[in-house]
């Protein structure tokens, strides 16, 4: 088992090898700035984690552990459209740095490219991960809907919080996690025990994300 670190550094190294470069350059370059302000760079770090877990060379899995890289920053770039956030990890972002417009055509051209990764790998593999992909990214957006619908109300059941934010988060780090077992050719068993532990590391992390947010001291925490 690598460290994270090690992890960490061979996902950055093969993320500078996808970088696109050409025309439009309005298109591509806020693709390429967003996928290099950097961050925790957890998920695709655990479905590179999970393959070796079962025995597999890590490195067959990072055009899968990319397309999660790459689809959680779609999320973020159309997240802070809709938020109409300013910062990003510290930076402008891609909306503010070009426009609305331009951070919706290159947000959806990472979709695109997140499931081109797949083509990477064999027929069968590339149906498993396209079908968890499809299924765990239309389970996104219905996190982002409950969470913008939960706004405008002061009665949201704590049921019904609990299933936002596993829609919004917690899915995508269990898909993250079975895809690795999906590349390893794990056991269907074992691909659903995994993708449920990081369905439930999700929900831990967004629960203590949103309470570090609701109490937490702003100047120790700083920019998230």
């Amino acid at each position: 088992m690598q460290t994270t670190e090690n992890y960490q550094n061979e996902l950055i190294a093969y993320l500078d090898s996808f970088t696109k470069t050409g025309e439009p350059k309005n298109l591509y370059e806020p693709v390429n700035y967003i996928l290099k302000l950097g961050g925790k760079r957890l998920r695709p770090v655990l479905t590179l984690m999970s393959a070796e877990i079962f025995d597999c060379d890590y490195k067959k899995a990072l055009d899968a552990a990319l397309s999660i890289e790459v689809f959680h920053n779609f999320s973020l770039v159309h997240d802070d459209i809709m938020d109409a956030a300013p910062i990003r990890r510290g930076k402008q972002t891609v909306h503010e740095k070009w426009d609305v417009n331009t951070g919706i055509l290159s947000g959806d051209a990472m979709l695109i490219m997140a499931y081109q990764l797949f083509e990477n790998y064999e027929p069968q593999k590339f149906q498993a991960l396209a079908k968890l992909f499809s299924k765990t990214a239309l389970e996104v957006c219905e996190g982002q809907q409950y969470d913008v619908d939960f706004e405008v109300r002061d009665d949201v059941t704590i049921p019904e919080y609990l299933k936002m934010i596993e829609y919004k988060t917690a899915v995508l780090v269990g898909a993250a996690m079975k895809m690795g077992a999906i590349v390893a050719s794990a056991s269907e068993r074992d691909q659903n025990s995994i993708y449920e532990f990081g369905r439930l590391l999700g929900i831990a992390f967004q629960l203590q994300d949103d309470y570090l947010d609701a109490f937490g001291d702003p100047k120790r925490l700083g920019n998230k």
